[in-house]
This record gives C-alpha cells, sequence and structure tokens, in this order.
C-alpha cells in the first residue's frame, strides 16, 4: 500500500468517525457523553461492538498482508528469474514450494508443467493466478459481512427500542416524554451506530477488493515475465 492510499484510507476513517461523533451531539442541555449513550442501546450495542472489533481486526491483518511487498517479495521474485535464466528449474520450484506465497505459487505452478511445453504452463499458472485471487478476495469480502452486519443490528436494535417504548405507553396512563427517551435513546443510538459499522466497513471492502485486483494483476505479469525464458527456449529448440 503506498502514501496515497494509506492517506485516502485514514482521512476516509476520520471523516466518518467526525461524522458519527456529529450524529450522536445533541443540540440541547445536558448533553450525554458517550459513555452513557452507549449504555442506552442495550444488548444489540455489545453485539456491534463485538462485530466492530472483528472489522477492525480484519481490517489489521488486510492492512499488513495485502500488500504486493507481502504477497510477491522482491527477493523472492529476484531469486526465481536468476534460477530460471541459469536453467536450475529444481531449485526454482523447491524455493517456490517453501515459499508458499502468491508469486511464489504462480510460477510453482508453471515449472510442475514445464515438460509438456511453454502453452501448458501458461494454462497451468492462470488457473494457480485464479484460485490464488479467489483466496484473497474470499478474505476481503469479510469485511462486506462486517459491513452488511452492522446496519441490521442497528435496525435491531431501533425496533427493540421502539417496542421498550411501547411498553412504557402501555404501563403508563399519561407517559411523559422523559418515560419515552430510554426507548427512543436505544432506537437512535442503535441505528447510528449500525450505520457506522456498514459506512466504514463497506467502504473499506470495495477499497481493498479494488486493491486485491491491482496487486492481482501486477503479481501475474510478474509471473509472465518470470517464466518467459521457457517460451525463447521453445522457440529456440523448434527452429533446431
Amino acid at each position: 500500500m503506498n502514501a496515497t492510499q494509506k492517506k485516502f484510507l485514514m482521512t476516509a476513517f476520520a471523516a466518518v468517525v467526525m461524522l458519527s461523533g456529529l450524529a450522536l451531539a445533541s443540540d440541547g442541555a445536558p448533553k450525554k457523553s458517550w459513555l452513557e449513550l452507549f449504555q442506552t442501546t442495550g444488548p444489540v450495542g455489545y453485539m456491534m461492538v463485538i462485530t466492530s472489533m472483528t472489522g477492525t481486526a480484519l481490517l489489521i491483518e488486510h492492512f499488513v498482508n495485502v500488500r504486493k511487498e507481502k504477497m510477491a517479495p522482491a527477493q523472492v521474485a529476484s531469486d526465481l528469474e536468476a534460477y530460471i535464466q541459469n536453467g536450475e528449474y529444481d531449485a526454482a520450484l523447491e524455493m517456490c514450494e517453501t515459499e508458499q506465497g502468491y508469486l511464489s505459487n504462480l510460477v510453482g505452478a508453471a515449472l510442475r508443467m514445464r515438460h509438456a511445453g511453454f502453452g501448458e504452463m501458461v494454462n497451468s499458472m492462470e488457473q494457480a493466478a485464479t484460485q490464488e485471487q479467489f483466496k484473497v478476495t474470499t478474505k476481503v469480502s469479510y469485511l462486506s459481512l462486517i459491513g452488511n452486519i452492522g446496519p441490521l443490528l442497528g435496525l435491531l436494535g431501533t425496533v427493540t427500542g421502539m417496542i421498550a417504548s411501547f411498553q412504557v405507553i402501555e404501563g403508563l396512563k399519561a407517559p411523559t416524554p422523559k418515560d419515552l427517551a430510554s426507548g427512543v435513546y436505544e432506537s437512535l443510538v442503535n441505528t447510528t451506530m449500525g450505520l457506522f459499522i456498514g459506512i466504514v466497513w463497506l467502504t473499506a471492502f470495495f477499497f481493498y477488493k479494488n486493491l486485491v485486483t491491482k496487486i492481482a494483476l501486477e503479481i501475474n505479469l510478474q509471473a509472465a515475465r518470470i517464466i518467459a525464458p521457457f517460451a525463447t527456449a521453445e522457440g529456440g529448440g523448434r527452429q533446431h
């Protein structure tokens, strides 16, 4: 992830946090603290906290691992290229099996088919690329799951808050706004928290989804360049 991408992600996250804070703030006095507002959410609020913690853990994991430097280390690429150019195919394949990274899995899949010709190597590499991209995309898709669960939990909290308010109305002859405040707070704060989760993690999902596509394309092209000497060798062999 380059500096521009980091700044974009941090700016987007800060903007959402600020908007959430403005949404929870009230114009009247006295104002409730964040803790007091959260305490009105009930069990649904704790469920959303757990959901947010899970989403945060996923973001940290993706921040560390969804990078080209991690999926295709420069040293690994350089060593594989040197092995293949020097004809040390067994050593290159052994390195791929040991490394088990995105790039090494692609090159390894191609090397296993080297006796079948360059065309089969390319086909095998393309299949491996599809599998590797699918695995990374699947991990990233859990951000979308978190982003969709959040608003649903917020809706659940809205419904439970309304039920609480109607129970108060039913039990009192002349309920006052203060009597209904607890249920209304539960509804509104849960809604706000759910929307906050949806905005943050769906934004993160689309960011990482596009990032995975970009990195995968770059690594696929890099793997193709690494095995390119086989095409030259095959063409030369045919000429003779």
